[in-house]
């Protein structure tokens, strides 16, 4: 009975099997075979009909048997196309970089140069991730138009470019800022300067020297009264360069309780090391290290170590 029982399953297994296997569809069946001619065929087919997953399916299985060969051009350019058309820029620039530079000669390498930059830009992230992508993209952008200057594409290029510069230095002021917000005060001042010696032009320069004079009397406001007198001077030097630029600023108000509490600062700094030398226990308490952090700790933030003018 047992016996009887496991051959009828097993001859409904074999039967199952033959079904599911005629019921492969012509795309699968295509996948399976080794007709490297006809799945090209099918997948610019499939290509021209905006079935980009399925004609990439098809690209990727034959690229390998082609790779290098000079007779395979239009392969490799479908295949990078396929994969901007779904919006893989990451994989898109990589073949478009790999045709311009084994096929450099080729009609379609310039068009391959400047879409290797453009999807570069297309997986630029926004200002406040990692710009590594940005600079990539810059990199690429500059080389196609060295290469190609007199290209239609140039202008839109150098456009690319202007608008992936804006998004590093929308970075690069954020950055300040966050330093000034945690309370690194130093490393604001150093950040504040690296935006404005990096991006001369940039529209925020206005409320950039206004925080680097907030950021320069917080750090003596945070400091021990032995350090005050030079830290606060700073302050009064920067807002005192802030009014004689920005003589109408919206920040006027702002700058001018800047330098009135730090000369405040100076005066009470003054008082108190006066007191000092009349009060010992206070005298030890002044002669402590001074604990203001000057730069944040790098598993935070990436401090930038070039000194502003």
């Amino acid at each position: 009975m047992f016996k009887k029982h496991l051959s009828l399953f097993s001859g409904l297994f074999i039967a199952l099997l033959l079904v599911l296997g005629s019921c492969k569809s012509k795309y699968e069946k295509l996948r399976a075979s080794n007709d490297n001619t006809r799945k090209f065929q099918e997948a610019k087919n499939l290509y021209n009909k905006k079935e980009y997953t399925k004609a990439l399916g098809l690209f990727d299985d034959i690229a390998p048997k082609y790779r290098g060969q000079s007779s395979a051009v239009d392969l490799f350019y479908y295949q990078a196309m396929a994969n901007y058309k779904l919006k893989d820029y990451t994989s898109a620039a990589y073949l478009f970089k790999q045709f311009a530079e084994t096929f450099p000669s080729d009609p379609k390498a310039e068009e391959c140069r400047f879409l290797t930059a453009y999807c570069l830009y297309l997986d630029s992230p926004n200002y406040s991730l990692d710009q590594d992508n940005t600079q990539k993209a810059i990199e690429r952008m500059q080389l196609f138009i060295n290469l190609y200057p007199n290209s239609e594409k140039v202008a839109e290029a150098n456009k690319l470019i202007q608008t992936l510069h804006e998004r590093l230095e929308e970075k690069s002021y954020a950055n300040a800022k966050l330093y000034l917000t945690i309370g690194y005060y130093q490393a604001a001042v150093l950040a504040f300067g690296n935006t404005l010696r990096d991006y001369p032009d940039t529209k925020y320069a206005e409320e950039i020297d206004y925080l680097t004079a907030k950021a320069e009397y917080e750090y003596a406001m945070h400091s021990l009264e032995t350090k005050q007198e030079d830290r606060f001077g700073q302050a009064i030097t920067m807002a005192d360069q802030f009014n004689e630029k920005y003589p109408a600023s919206k920040y006027a108000h702002d700058v001018a309780a800047i330098k009135k509490d730090s000369e405040d600062g100076i005066a009470k700094a003054k008082r108190v090391l006066a007191e000092a030398q009349a009060d010992y226990k206070l005298a030890q308490k002044l002669a402590k290290k001074d604990t203001v952090q000057l730069h944040p700790s790098s598993e935070r933030i990436n401090t930038n170590t070039k000194i502003p003018n």
